[in-house]
């Protein structure tokens, strides 16, 4: 995942490329999943963020540095030198000839159950932590340690409270992986007469752009955020006011799809990014379309779940 909602091919090899961290434990062949929460390095002036992601992420992610703590690690099983490891548990070896580790101790299973009197899932836990990063009292209350170094997560005082939290974090870790799958939000679509909707011509990109409008103080012509100039022949309106709410780093969600998802040259290589392409891959003319009305979607309900967490002391 190169940029929020913006996935891009990439190669990745210790051969080629020059440090990949340790990435290839999370992510070791194209065979294997993760989700992990992907956090954002401390930053002033920056509101915090921590996306969850099931793909290989960049590391510059918000265009600046973030760290990624994955669901799980994947170990190779044979020995140090070439040897088979006839130690390893061979059910728990994948075809592939790795091992899954989860990254969510014992020990900690074990102090949150004593903390809850009760048991509780590692998953549970993993979606705690999710949930606890977006809850916009856990934000205030850290906000002057989130600018300044990772996230410290306190140990829950209460089932009621950590299944609350769990659930919320289970939902959104479930909106923003699944953010291609989401209903689209019921925007309208304008489409200039004349235009043929079913021409893949139609709903081609070269750069999108906010609508503009007069500043009802100044008179001045200033973004409409309700509005995205799509191409000449397209104009995407409603977009609800909670849409510009769900912000990652310096961006909102929209706005990070206005900046990945135009026709760009490289000036060094001149190698030109063009988001048709994959529309023409897959074919289908209407993704980013469709992805502007999908990610309206997520970030009106993920609001929607933060801000049910913040009705409840």
């Amino acid at each position: 995942m190169y940029r929020p909602f913006a996935p891009q091919w990439v190669y990745f090899d210790r051969r080629v490329n020059d440090m990949i961290y340790q990435l290839a434990s999370m992510f070791p062949t194209p065979h294997h999943t993760n989700t992990g929460i992907l956090v954002m390095a401390p930053r002033e002036g920056t509101e915090f963020a921590a996306p969850a992601v099931n793909f290989l992420p960049d590391l510059s992610f918000f265009t600046y540095t973030a760290q990624f703590f994955s669901r799980w690690t994947y170990e190779a099983v044979a020995a140090r030198d070439g040897e088979l490891d006839f130690d390893a548990d061979a059910d728990a070896v994948d075809e592939w000839g790795y091992r899954r580790v989860d990254n969510i101790t014992d020990a900690i299973q074990t102090l949150y159950a004593n903390a809850l009197g009760d048991t509780v899932t590692k998953d549970d836990i993993f979606y705690y932590v999710y949930g606890l990063l977006h809850d916009p009292s856990y934000r205030q209350t850290y906000a002057a340690d989130l600018r300044k170094m990772l996230p410290h997560i306190p140990t829950p005082d209460s089932r009621e409270h950590f299944g609350r939290i769990s659930t919320a974090g289970r939902q959104l870790t479930d909106l923003h992986t699944g953010y291609e799958t989401v209903d689209p939000y019921p925007l309208d679509v304008e489409v200039k007469a004349g235009t043929s909707l079913d021409d893949p011509k139609t709903w081609r990109v070269a750069k999108l752009g906010w609508g503009k409008q007069k500043a009802p103080d100044t008179g001045k012509r200033v973004e409409d955020r309700t509005t995205i100039v799509y191409n000449k022949n397209v104009t995407i309106t409603g977009i609800p006011e909670d849409a510009e709410r769900y912000m990652l780093g310096s961006r909102s969600a929209l706005a990070w799809i206005i900046d990945r998802y135009q026709v760009k040259t490289d000036k060094a290589s001149g190698i030109v990014n063009d988001p048709n392409d994959w529309c023409d891959e897959h074919e289908d003319p209407r993704y980013i379309v469709d992805l502007i009305k999908r990610v309206t979607t997520v970030a009106v309900e993920t609001m929607k779940i933060v801000d049910r967490l913040n009705t409840v002391e």
